[in-house]
């Protein structure tokens, strides 16, 4: 069992290169190993590409024919824009496969695992299951809900104040963990922001990390009104990326018109009592787009609207060792509030990292947690 845990983690690695890259498609590595030995390796690069599977047995080539497999997702069998893996498995002799967690795809869901067993492969689902799913919740999620899962992210004081009583923000934060936070951007297909946020603060919401091949997420704002004027940095046209305005009929047509011609696309969404954008209709219309996650990264309003909702799945915060103080200081999440700390959202499996001079606190919600995240919480406990 120790050997077979160690194949599977070196197929957990490759899979965790391409996080950001393969969207709406899951991270997905896969070893080929033969006298105890990995003699090929690799991992589903983009959507479109050939999947992990296909790339290692490329790489052992004849020495596969009786090797043993393990890959980090079930094996594909159907016809997409890329042949069933199941078969090029089965044409290239492979004798055994290890796949960590099924593939909740109804395309898949078992038939890969039916395939491969009934032409004569010995194949086991495990090890590191939970690892698998934890890796692809994004996807998971998405293909369950056909919406994008939510992430939560901002930076705060230790007593819990993102700017000063002044509106001073920049930076609470020091460049360490700015950095991490344009990697955990690199990961995700949208960042979503409202209109309070994007005429304060002027944001790029764009991804700068040194490597070249860098994916700037959708960049959506949410403006009911049309508050935020078309000379935002987030609505030049030389901006990598494109960017969307979720708004609602309130919104004026010559507003509108003004945005269109420097590129911005327009999302017209049902309003709510008050005159904000319907956040559910907003996640089902992201869903058909294929968005498979979705960063908030503020303002405290607009956190404060998805945590109420419930509509948050993880949280991403960025904690700074300063005291603000006041008052008048904000707090990350806003809104309404719960009324008892019963109501309260409590993260689960919550862990610290430390950034820099900074901690990085991350936990999933409770009340949203899909019926994958369950799954991993109870091998955790097992």
């Amino acid at each position: 069992m120790e050997q077979h845990h160690t194949f599977m983690q070196r197929a957990l690695a490759l899979a965790r290169q391409v996080e950001g890259y393969t969207s709406p498609n899951p991270v997905v590595g896969a070893v080929v190993v033969r006298g105890g030995q990995i003699v090929g390796e690799g991992y589903h690069r983009r959507a479109g590409a050939p999947h992990a599977e296909v790339e290692a047995l490329h790489a052992a080539g004849q020495r596969a024919h009786g090797a043993t497999l393990y890959v980090t997702l079930e094996p594909c069998n159907h016809y997409g824009r890329t042949p069933p893996c199941t078969e090029a498995l089965i044409k290239a002799g492979i004798a055994q496969v290890f796949y960590a967690t099924s593939d909740p795809n109804p395309l898949v869901a078992g038939s890969g695992h039916r395939r491969l067993v009934e032409a004569g492969l010995a194949v086991h689902q495990g090890p590191c299951t939970a690892e698998a799913q934890l890796l692809n919740r994004f996807f998971f999620h998405y293909i369950r809900t056909k919406q994008p899962y939510t992430v939560a992210k901002f930076a705060a004081s230790l007593d819990g104040k993102i700017a000063t009583h002044t509106g001073h923000s920049q930076w609470i934060t020091g460049d360490a963990a700015r950095q991490k936070g344009h990697t955990l951007r690199h990961r995700v297909d949208a960042i979503l922001i409202g209109a309070n946020t994007a005429i304060a603060d002027n944001p790029r919401l764009t991804t700068r990390l040194p490597q070249p091949e860098v994916r700037h997420p959708l960049r959506i704002v949410l403006d009911s009104r049309g508050r935020v004027p078309p000379t935002a940095t987030l609505f030049q046209p030389d901006l990598p990326g494109q960017t969307i305005v979720a708004t609602t009929e309130a919104m004026p047509l010559y507003h509108q018109t003004h945005l269109k011609q420097q590129g911005i696309k327009i999302l017209t969404l049902p309003a709510t009592p008050v005159g904000q954008v319907d956040i559910e209709a907003l996640l089902i219309a992201l869903g058909r787009r294929h968005v498979t996650s979705l960063m908030v990264e503020g303002g405290s309003e607009t956190l404060g609207t998805f945590f109420e909702r419930g509509y948050v799945n993880e949280v991403w915060a960025f904690i700074a060792p300063m005291i603000i103080g006041g008052q008048g200081a904000p707090g990350p999440v806003g809104g309404t509030g719960f009324a008892a700390l019963a109501q309260a959202c409590r993260l689960q499996s919550p862990t610290v990292e430390t950034v820099g001079c900074d901690f990085l606190l991350r936990g999933f919600v409770q009340s949203t947690l899909t019926p994958t995240m369950q799954t991993i919480e109870t091998l955790e406990r097992s």
